[in-house]
């Protein structure tokens, strides 16, 4: 509820203070008293859009300051915490200061906000009703939310907004998936040709390191070899161990006549036949190693070229081919099998689809028979104000799907039976305009505790028993909510 407005230096007002009450406030004075001037200060303050010449003459600035009650539940105490301006301890101060360069700044309680948070807060705050009222009632695209409301629909909006997130996550899985299938199928054949190669070679990791080192040192054996048979002859029977089998077994014949002379000798032949035999099973091993067949030596640089030569062909290490293998199987298997989820997804878009359907066609039904309602609401109340032979119709058509639905909402109205119906704005004239306003809200409103509604000029053009009506609505309204008119 707004309880005070403070205005300084804007327009022709130096300083003006003003303070509300819950209820019905009006303002009255003659044309050019500065009414519209309170409007377009409040408008002001709270980020709607006015003309740009507002400060007075000779200041250098003007400031509007609007603070307001807020009850527990109040809606601007939810905006408020999504901007993180915190506990408002039940009020709510608005302040906002216009430059005389064009410059503004926004305080909410004391601290610098954004014009799009002061109009986020006066969507909750206030709403303007009249010849301007482009933001309320004459605003066609909130038809379908206030139709909604005056059904009583949250329920079945929500199932509805909840449907089409569903939907909505379906096609993305769905579209998802596909453009998956379609890259991997621009590379299909070369895919199945990549892998049907790699399996053919089936490359081991660190199998490269192993063949190198093979051929290597087959490579070298020709050129040793000969000098190791030299050298196991050497080491044989014939050479080395047989001089020195030889040589023991004369020293043992004459070590019982040199009375333990010849005993260390005959130690250290001993030791030194052990090693000889050591480095003949030595050599022997090396010439085992050294023993291959020279188609071999071709089998295994086949083999090591075949898989440098893939490793470059795929622009990766030999030993990353075995990966390579595995990743690229794995692609091609997830293809394979992209069929069958292409059409679990599907299915899932089907089902959501209709899950979406049942819903909108729920609160398209329940729409119908809201609409029903309040054309028979909107009649029983035109009809006091004295527009008994104007029609009030609520449009429900079709639109394109959307988290609302189905439905395109709008009120249109015709003055006399049989004339062709048109938006509010369009075809009542300013008299007609106001009492039509009044009217729809009147049944529109209903627990509207903390809100603020203005009524710019609703009297024009009425009098008498029209007058008394207006004035009954406008009571009646003051008890749910304040009304400034």
């Amino acid at each position: 509820m707004l309880r005070g407005l403070d205005i300084r230096d804007m327009l022709i007002i130096d300083r003006l203070e003003l303070e509300f009450q819950p209820g019905l406030n009006v303002l009255t004075g003659e044309t050019g008293a500065g009414k519209s001037i309170l409007l377009d200060a409040l408008g002001f303050v709270l980020g709607w859009r006015g003309r740009a010449d507002l400060v007075r003459s000779g200041a250098e600035q003007g400031e509007v300051v609007a603070w307001f009650d807020l009850p527990e539940d109040h809606p601007a105490r939810s905006v408020l915490s999504e901007a993180d301006y915190g506990g408002s301890d039940g009020e709510l101060v608005l302040r906002r200061v216009n430059n005389r360069d064009g410059r503004k700044t926004s305080y909410v309680n004391d601290r610098r906000a954004s014009g799009e948070l002061l109009r986020s807060l006066s969507d909750t705050l206030v709403e303007l009703h009249g010849q301007h009222d482009d933001r309320g009632l004459l605003n066609v695209r909130g038809h379908r939310a206030l139709l909604d409301a005056f059904g009583g629909y949250e329920a079945k909006r929500a199932a509805v907004r909840s449907a089409w997130r569903g939907l909505g996550a379906a096609r993305e899985a769905l579209m998802t998936a596909k453009e998956s299938v379609a890259a991997l199928a621009t590379e299909e054949e070369f895919l199945r040709h990549a892998v049907s190669e790699l399996e053919a070679l089936s490359p081991e990791a660190g199998e490269d390191e192993t063949l190198d080192a093979k051929r290597r040192l087959m490579q070298g054996a020709e050129r040793i070899r000969e000098d190791i048979v030299k050298a196991a002859q050497a080491l044989g029977l014939d050479g080395a161990e047989g001089m020195l089998g030889d040589a023991t077994r004369w020293l043992e014949g004459a070590a019982t006549e040199a009375e333990g002379g010849l005993d260390a000798p005959l130690s250290s032949l001993s030791h030194a036949l052990v090693e000889l035999g050591e480095a003949q099973a030595g050599v022997d091993a090396v010439l085992d190693q050294l023993s291959f067949d020279p188609h071999e030596l071709e089998g295994v640089e086949e083999r090591l070229f075949a898989l440098r030569a893939l490793a470059r062909k795929h622009q990766v290490a030999p030993d990353e081919l075995s990966a390579l293998m595995v990743e690229l199987r794995g692609k091609l298997d997830a293809f394979d099998a992209s069929g069958a989820d292409i059409a679990e997804l599907e299915a899932a878009l089907s089902k959501a689809e209709t899950e979406y359907d049942k819903a909108a066609k729920s609160l398209s039904g329940a729409r119908a028979t809201a609409a029903r309602k309040l054309d028979n609401a909107m009649a029983g109340e035109l009809a006091p104000l004295k527009m008994e032979r104007a029609v009030f119709e609520t449009s429900v058509t079709r639109a394109d799907p959307g988290p609302d639905g189905v439905d395109q909402v709008a009120f249109t109205v015709a003055t006399n039976p049989g004339a062709p119906a048109g938006p509010l704005n369009k075809i009542a004239s300013g008299g007609e305009l106001s009492r039509f306003l009044l009217a729809l809200k009147v049944c529109l409103t209903g627990g509207a505790s903390g809100l603020t509604m203005i009524f710019d000029e609703i009297d024009r053009g009425v009098g008498g028993a029209t007058a008394d009506a207006v004035g009954r609505r406008l009571a009646k309204l003051s008890e749910e909510a304040q009304v400034l008119v």
